[in-house]
């Protein structure tokens, strides 16, 4: 026996889905309705689970029940207070500096990341002996993969002109970057394409029963 509210979900996720696919005929109120009302919620959803995991637990209970040993905490406390004074008009100016202490932060942190996850192994990854490979397909895909990513780097080497046979190893290395970037592409699509998927299953199975 299916529940009210189970119906009352489904018909609610039917009207939100048709209402975004309703774009695709042109711009509409119930678009609009159901782009709203999501950005509302992911807003809401988000503010809450900031509260409830982030705030209460790593900030409120550590200052009332341990004071002493985190007092160090009204600093970002403080900083917090001060980034909610952009919404007092004579105040915004105060809200500059937690700003800059966050974006600081994350630059940061986000240059020794990727100076590490990205920049090294990437680094790594292409000083390989060629033909260390089990199999001639690794052989070649060790020697493609030193090819590309020297013609990709002299690709973005423009302190002399490329002429004569100086322009090959340029032109080859555009030859990698298309390539790696309709990859790119197209493992953006399908990842869309699974979206859609996952929008007609629900439309065609939970809603309509056509398929089981």
């Amino acid at each position: 026996m299916v529940s009210t509210m189970s119906v009352l979900g489904t018909w609610i996720g039917v009207f939100f889905t048709l209402s975004i696919f309703s774009f695709l005929f042109k711009d509409n109120p119930f678009y609009k309705f159901a782009e709203q009302v999501f950005i509302g919620l992911s807003a809401g959803y988000g503010l809450i689970y900031l509260i409830y995991n982030v705030l209460i637990p790593n900030l409120f209970h550590k200052l009332i029940f341990d004071f002493s040993h985190n007092v160090i905490l009204l600093i970002p406390a403080t900083l917090g207070l001060m980034m909610l004074l952009r919404l007092i008009p004579s105040l915004q100016w105060l809200s500059k500096y937690p700003l800059a202490v966050v974006i600081g932060t994350a630059v940061g942190i986000s240059m020794l990341r990727y100076m590490q996850s990205d920049f090294l192994n990437q680094l790594t990854a292409t000083m390989i002996n060629p033909l260390a490979g089990a199999t001639k397909v690794e052989i070649v895909g060790n020697f493609l993969l030193i090819i590309g990513t020297i013609c990709g780097i002299y690709f973005f080497y423009f302190s002399r002109k490329k002429e004569g046979i100086y322009s090959v190893p340029s032109r080859i290395g555009i030859w990698f970057l298309m390539i790696s970037f309709g990859a790119s592409f197209g493992y953006t699509v399908m990842a869309r394409v699974s979206l859609l998927i996952g929008r007609l299953d629900f439309l065609l199975k939970d809603w309509l029963h056509i398929i089981k």
